[in-house]
């Protein structure tokens, strides 16, 4: 059996179905109660406070840890292999096999003060889990991908509320699809464990103002875009690209044809 973290969220709801396609019986964790669909039940729990996660690991083979937010990954990732190492031999249960995901760069953005960790504490929250996964004595596989583009059209959509839009200069993103994730995480998930796998990236590499630019233009919207140098070694480290993969390129869907889709004007 699969369990699925974060598996109503933007990269688990689409794990989910691919699994079930697959074959397998699949449990999704949820704060909430939900109504069981066909080949998919739900668990209730929380990793924040770790109600209800021992129930919801018990029996799991597979965990695809999807979960994660603005803050705590890395708490969450040891309430999480907490429970499992507690579910391990319960009933003659083996060590489930955790599949995380998490992001391109996650060790080469350094978290040195509290400035770097304000703007881009996402890639320390994410070596955090990676470490608590890695050091737990647990089958693991880590799959780092680079920015989702729901991410990004959620970060443009933001930015367009503005007269004017400040854009970091010299930032540049290789936006991923999560469909693309989702499909690579499933085939992990469905394989043996496997540690830190190649990274999943996107076909092009962007410059900030560019996918902002482009959001504008397919929304039919005009901003003056401003370039604004950000300060800090992190913001360093990204403008030296530490948050692409140009080797890794081997996601399909550009950032053009998912705009093409989501965005009307």
């Amino acid at each position: 059996m699969f369990l699925v973290t974060g598996g109503t969220g933007t990269l688990g709801r689409l794990v989910v179905p691919q699994l079930v396609q697959a074959g397998g019986k699949v449990r999704v964790l949820s704060r909430h109660p939900r109504e069981a669909a066909e080949g998919v039940e739900f668990a209730v729990g929380d990793l924040d406070t770790g109600a209800g996660i021992d129930a919801a690991v018990a029996g799991a083979e597979v965990i695809v840890h999807c979960a994660g937010g603005r803050k705590g990954d890395g708490d969450k990732a040891r309430t999480l292999v907490r429970a499992a190492s507690r579910a391990e031999g319960l009933e003659g249960a083996g060590a489930p096999h955790l599949v995380n995901i998490s992001v391109t760069g996650a060790d080469r953005v350094p978290q040195d003060g509290r400035l770097d960790r304000t703007m881009f504490g996402y890639f320390g929250m994410k070596l955090d889990a990676e470490r608590v996964i890695a050091g737990s004595g647990l089958p693991w596989t880590t799959l780092r991908a680079t920015q989702f583009h729901d991410l990004l059209l959620m970060v443009a959509r933001a930015m367009a509320r503005l007269p004017v839009i400040p854009v970091a200069s010299g930032v540049r993103f290789q936006p991923v699809d999560a469909g693309d994730v989702a499909a690579r995480m499933a085939e992990l998930a469905a394989g043996p464990p496997s540690g830190l796998v190649p990274d999943l990236a996107g076909p092009r590499i962007y410059p900030m103002a560019d996918l902002v630019q482009s959001y504008l233009r397919a929304a039919g919207m005009r901003r003056p875009v401003v370039p604004v140098r950000l300060p800090g070694h992190a913001a360093e480290a990204v403008r030296n690209g530490a948050n692409l993969a140009p080797e890794r390129a081997v996601g399909r869907r550009t950032w053009e044809e998912f705009l093409a889709e989501r965005v009307r004007r």
